[in-house]
């Protein structure tokens, strides 16, 4: 018989949750860990990451039927032979979009930490004060200087690699020796550099990949095959990283297969009391009990609990008091960018496969520049030279053309675009009552677009990429926008967002629910803005400090 009784349970085993059950464990707590999903095991479950790519049945692509059964994960480049058994069962986890919503779910031990792009940049003092100054939706509870010593703590567990620039708008963190840029990054960076007198900047991407050891992993072999899972612990994952970090301790258990439909709470002590599990293996139902919950669950998924919990005292939920439950999501609009030839270099050539690129950092809306629009984006890309894969096979196999293709082609260059997405009221989720689930339980709407400030910046996004390409020298420079559906970008934020007062907010500046002191949430859900930078780093650094926070409020017996 197991003890359903622990000190702490987190809900969900990604980025987050990973990092709430290692601070939690190493702080002497008893924790459980939920994931609705199987187990998946460091090394021993990365079936692909060693396979040749002549190996894969299909070449890489994927087939009628997955295309069938997985329509969502199709619509964008995730849909890969090597990775496709990574993303949820959409049969039996629908969702409804009342606005087109590209939702990407991994419901698996370690969730999307396997197959996340790794770049990892703090967010700024202006990003955590644009809010208040703009006038938009609530301010942020913190400040960058509240932040600080927990994106330094961890970076250094994480190992971050990156260069320092001494940008006030990209803060400089703890980092790892650099990748390098290639020599036509170098070029076009310094030729950038130069065109517009040091106001903007292409560097090297800031990425969770090691480029030096360190304790337990070792480094990147740049093998560029993250998203199947590293065997060396070269990038950040929950299995590479923080789960040994946890197990460790002796105080984690694991619990997989165990979809957590609601938080209970006692009305009289206005506490929650743990959580109700649905074993989705058996259809049977579990409680466990704690004196603190985090809920880790993703932006979404831990909406959607909150959405079920305590519906007596709250219809629509444990932490909607304030009726901003659901309500501000936010992603990174993309899905647009340039790209070029570049003449020379003919003579050098790249090795390896980096797993990196480069990253502009923004320049709108900073330093006297000012647009038609709010906020701002930044862009990733890289350069790279064509390799005999350039022709296709069709073509006439003669001696020349055999000849030809030894030599490597043309260099090119390209970027995409992320901006920023604004925190609107009226973007939000909510509880579709009308379809079920393969459980049983009801399933999400979505209900979010894009809004006028942000058609504004993609034309700026567009148009910018193209004027420095032009500016440098790049030819042959065309553009595109494929359009952007939110959740496009993997990077859900709001739903649950912090705030200064609970009249208009769902946690507080520590990540508690206002109306239930002892449930944290750290996922993306606690976002009251975006910024325009990838946020796992934050999330990171927010749910370190949350379970400090969390454990000295215990240890006063004030939880």
């Amino acid at each position: 018989m197991e003890d359903n009784t622990y000190d702490a349970i987190v809900v969900g085993s990604g980025i987050s949750g990973g990092w709430a059950a290692k601070e939690l464990c190493e702080k002497g707590l008893k924790v459980l860990m939920l994931e609705r999903g199987g187990p998946y095991d460091h090394i021993k479950d990365y079936k692909t990451a060693q396979k040749n790519p002549w190996d894969f049945d299909h070449r890489g692509g994927t087939t009628v039927e997955q295309r069938k059964k997985l329509p969502v994960i199709h619509r964008g480049w995730a849909a890969s032979e090597s990775v496709i058994d990574a993303w949820a069962n959409e049969e039996d986890c629908p969702y409804t979009e009342i606005k087109p919503f590209t939702w990407w779910r991994s419901y698996r031990m370690g969730g999307r930490s396997i197959l996340w792009g790794r770049q990892s940049y703090r967010l700024s003092p202006m990003d955590f004060e644009a809010n208040e100054k703009e006038g938009i939706a609530i301010p942020w509870p913190i400040g960058y200087q509240d932040l600080a010593p927990w994106y330094d703590h961890v970076e250094k567990f994480a190992g971050i690699s990156g260069s320092k620039e001494n940008l006030p708008h990209l803060p400089d963190g703890h980092f790892l020796p650099p990748m390098e840029l290639n020599c036509v990054e170098k070029d076009v960076a310094a030729r950038l550099k130069k065109h517009y007198q040091e106001k903007r900047h292409l560097i090297i991407g800031r990425t969770a990949n090691l480029t030096a050891a360190i304790p337990g992993r070792t480094k990147c072999e740049f093998r560029n095959r993250c998203w199947e899972g590293c065997p060396f612990g070269g990038y950040f994952s929950t299995q590479s990283s923080t789960l040994p970090a946890a197990m460790k301790t002796g105080n984690l258990t694991v619990r997989p297969y165990s979809l957590v439909t609601q938080v209970l709470y006692d009305q009289d002590k206005k506490k929650a009391t743990g959580v109700e599990v649905l074993d989705t293996e058996t259809n049977k139902t579990y409680e466990y009990k704690s004196k603190i919950v985090f809920l880790c669950a993703s932006t979404l998924n831990t909406a959607w609990i909150l959405f079920n919990s305590a519906t007596k005292i709250w219809p629509g939920g444990l932490g909607s008091s304030s009726g901003e439950l659901g309500h501000n999501v936010m992603d990174h609009h993309y899905n647009i960018g340039a790209q070029g030839t570049v003449e020379g270099y003919e003579d050098q050539y790249v090795y390896g496969r980096r797993a990196n690129g480069f990253y502009i950092p923004r320049f709108v809306n900073l330093s006297g520049d000012k647009r038609d629009y709010l906020r701002g984006f930044g862009y990733q890309g890289g350069a790279s030279r064509q390799g005999w894969g350039r022709e296709i096979a069709e073509l006439t196999m003669g001696g020349n053309f055999k000849d030809a293709l030894t030599e490597p082609g043309q260099w090119t260059i390209g970027a995409t675009a992320f901006g920023e997405i604004l925190p609107y009221h009226e973007n939000k989720i909510s509880l579709d009552k009308t379809r079920k689930d393969k459980w049983g339980l009801p399933i999400l709407a979505m209900d979010a677009e894009l809004k006028e400030n942000e058609l504004k910046m993609r034309k700026d996004m567009q148009e910018e990429m193209k004027q420095m390409f032009d500016a440098v020298g790049i030819k042959n420079v065309s553009t595109w926008d494929g359009g952007h559906a939110l959740g496009h970008g993997i990077h859900e934020m709001g739903t649950a967002r912090m705030g200064r007062d609970p009249k208009t907010s769902v946690l507080n500046k520590w990540n508690q629910i206002w109306d239930c002191m002892n449930v944290f949430v750290t996922d993306g859900a606690c976002m009251t803005s975006s910024g325009c930078q990838n946020p796992s780093l934050t999330y990171m650094a927010l749910t370190a400090r949350a379970a400090d926070y969390a454990v000295s409020e215990l240890k006063k017996n004030n939880l």
